[in-house]
């Protein structure tokens, strides 16, 4: 049999993503290259993470004035602030005198950003203040004006802070589609971190965001989760947005109560104060929301096999000066969990390396939301025309098609239940 993986074929190209495209009944996974070719990676990088909203941190890392974060979206670095009335600034980080990158890791400055080299200052708005000597012998027709910094598209929801560098993608908001509506019950804006975690993952990131959208493993891989999650709890949880979800209801604590130990946040109504939703926002941060904490997982993907991963956990305001021994059980669990994630997501990794066997297929009643995730990922590696990309239409609820297997969920979603307009 020969192997899938062909390193001449035309990611940019329809027929590269054929079994991504067929119904899901008949759709398969990925081609192995997806994960391992660095040609893959080198256009993903441009024409997904270059043009996506991309998760570059937490609100709560910018409270501090002055504070600056450095990211890497895509192939460029970018420096992530707030101005001096509190509002959200991104620039590329690169002086606009010859270049030179103004910061090498998240620092707070007193209200300028310095260029290290040559002392050219920039206002937090990203304006040239001062060009020290530069005027000793006068150019001709030098105006300080027409060379700001690089401006990058930035925004927030709830905890997350998003870049994007393309001037066409559309507004954030519309990327996220009725997320915000399905979680405006949380009110995550103001929650609170209260730990976090950096890890270097020998993995592809698709393959973590894979591994948390599907819970076809979990009786295997996460036996203990298992009690508080349970298979035939789970649900779909996605309308139309840049996003696949799903939603564990009820989450249990008859075996294990470390989900359960910690005060839930105030007037949740009859959902998600007995749920779990588990959303990932295309294409990298994922979102573990239970009615007292969260656990975030953001990716940044550094090479074909290597994937950078953050994790956060935070709880609701009102709960968010819990003692931490009364936090350790919940965190320690999460930590536990995503030990478990890490080891098989390596181990598929080396799989697809070594074997690079053919895309075998999707199990309709679990891996739907790959199937979701394969066609955003096809649109953006497909379209040279970032606009033409169609945000995925939402499930509903009351179609056992979209059900693929599942039940009826007991408590469904207040926006699952609401009047909608006709597909």
């Amino acid at each position: 049999m020969d192997v899938a993986f062909d390193p001449m074929k035309d990611w940019t190209a329809e027929a590269a993503w054929e079994g991504t495209r067929r119904p899901l009944p008949e759709a398969t996974g990925l081609d192995p290259g997806a994960y391992t070719d660095p040609t893959f990676f080198a256009i993903e990088q441009q024409r997904l993470f270059e043009r996506a909203w991309v998760c570059v941190g937490l609100t709560d890392e910018l409270d501090e004035p002055g504070r600056i974060l450095v990211r890497t979206v895509g192939r460029r670095s970018v420096l992530i602030t707030r101005n001096t009335d509190g509002d959200l600034r991104g620039f590329l980080n690169a002086c606009r005198h010859r270049g030179t990158e103004l910061a090498d890791a998240d620092c707070t400055v007193a209200n300028t950003i310095r260029c290290p080299y040559h002392r050219w200052r920039y206002d937090l708005d990203g304006a040239l203040i001062s060009t020290p000597r530069f005027d000793e012998v006068p150019r001709t027709a030098f105006d300080r004006s027409d060379h700001g910094l690089v401006p990058v598209r930035v925004d927030a929801w709830g905890p997350l802070l998003f870049a994007c560098l393309s001037s066409a993608t559309p507004p954030l908001l519309d990327w996220l589609g009725d997320l915000p509506e399905r979680m405006a019950g949380y009110r995550l804006d103001s929650w609170c971190v209260r730990h976090e975690q950096d890890l270097d993952i020998e993995a592809n990131w698709k393959l973590i965001c894979e591994n948390f959208q599907e819970y076809y493993h979990l009786t295997w891989i996460h036996p203990e989760l298992a009690k508080v999650s349970r298979v035939a709890d789970h649900y779909r949880y996605q309308g139309t947005g840049m996003y696949c979800g799903q939603t564990t209801t009820p989450v249990s604590g008859e075996e294990r109560n470390e989900w359960t130990v910690l005060p839930p946040a105030p007037e949740l109504d009859a959902s998600d104060s007995v749920s779990g939703r588990f959303v990932a926002i295309f294409p990298n941060v994922l979102l573990s929301v239970l009615p007292n904490h969260v656990w975030v997982m953001r990716l940044e993907p550094a090479e074909p096999g290597r994937t950078r991963e953050v994790c956060t956990l935070l709880l609701p305001e009102a709960t968010g000066d819990v003692a931490d021994d009364a936090i350790a059980p919940t965190r320690d669990f999460w930590l536990d969990i995503n030990a478990e994630d890490i080891a098989i997501v390596r181990r598929s990794q080396r799989g697809l390396q070594s074997g690079a066997v053919p895309p075998g297929p999707l199990a309709p009643r679990f891996e739907e939301p790959l199937h979701r995730f394969h066609n955003m990922l096809a649109d953006q590696m497909i379209l040279d025309d970032v606009t033409a990309v169609a945000r995925p239409a939402g499930d509903r609820p009351d179609d056992a098609r979209d059900r693929w297997g599942a039940g009826v969920n007991p408590a469904p979603p207040a926006v699952d239940v609401a009047p909608r307009l006709a597909d």
